[in-house]
């Protein structure tokens, strides 16, 4: 499932590497958050390789 908005697709880049130990899991807020414990690795990374160009910024 592609992401819905380019700041949607930015949580998800901020998620996955904290689920893959690049970046500090403290470090997250909102919904990177609950994107971090709610979704699998694999949901994570179809979220965050969605093209930014034609998204909308908010959804």
């Amino acid at each position: 499932m592609p992401a819905k908005s380019k700041a949607q697709q930015k949580a998800a880049g901020a998620a996955l590497a904290a689920k893959r130990g690049d970046a500090d899991v403290k470090s997250l807020k909102g919904a990177s958050r609950e994107m971090h414990e709610d979704m699998t690795e694999r949901e994570l990374k179809d979220f965050a390789s969605t093209p930014r160009k034609d998204l909308p910024s908010k959804k």
